[in-house]
């Protein structure tokens, strides 16, 4: 987009204020990307320990269950697992980390009212028992990771964003500016000649009279 502005000495300055602030702001954009894109592939890499972490932990538990479930009746099963009333709560906060506004996820314990193991244990297997533990074991294993993976979310629309701001100043507004600080220093500089051959025509005409 063209910057059409009167060609004056005026504007020249205003123009040459606004490339610096335009360089500027370029400079800071293209640190805080920067800067992001470390905290970025930080998270990128604890998200995966994590995950691979509970996957792993997660097919331990389920092979459990499975196990847990060919050993017990789908009757005793069903009864053992309607008893069990754990609960828990989990407090949000929300922190800024380089502009960016990211959830922080701290469980809590219930109330006491029952926990995983909330049956009796007579005629169930011990291979439940294992599940259900590994299940309780891991809940703030993937609160972690929901708190990870919502961070990386949040961080990769920003860095996109920021992206997006310091190529449309790299690329657009910065030589732009730059096309109409030229073009009003060519404007002036066309100035100064004629007035200078104005000048001079006006020296030979006196003089010659």
């Amino acid at each position: 987009m063209k910057i059409r502005v009167n060609p004056t000495r005026m504007e020249l300055l205003k123009l040459k204020k606004r490339v610096t602030m335009a360089k500027r702001g370029h400079r800071l954009l293209k640190d805080k990307r920067d800067q992001l894109m470390k905290k970025f592939l930080k998270l990128i890499r604890e998200n995966k320990e994590l995950r691979e972490q509970l996957e792993d932990e997660l097919s331990k538990a389920f092979k459990s269950f499975l196990i847990a479930s060919a050993l017990m009746s789908s009757e005793v099963m069903e009864e053992a697992l309607m008893y069990s009333k754990g609960q828990v709560a989990v407090d949000v906060e929300l922190s800024t980390t380089m502009g960016v506004t990211v959830p922080k996820f701290d469980l809590e314990e219930g109330d006491g009212e029952g926990d995983a193991y909330s049956y009796g244990f007579v005629g169930t297997s011990s291979e439940l028992d294992a599940s259900l533990g590994i299940f309780a074991d891991v809940l703030p294993l993937m609160i972690k990771l929901s708190e990870v993976e919502k961070a990386v979310e949040l961080m990769a629309d920003e860095i996109e964003k920021t992206r997006r701001r310091v190529n449309a100043l790299e690329y657009v507004m910065i030589p732009n500016l730059e096309q109409a600080v030229k073009g009003i220093k060519m404007k002036l500089d066309e100035q100064e000649r004629s007035n200078i051959t104005r000048l001079m025509k006006i020296k030979d005409i006196v003089r010659g009279e």
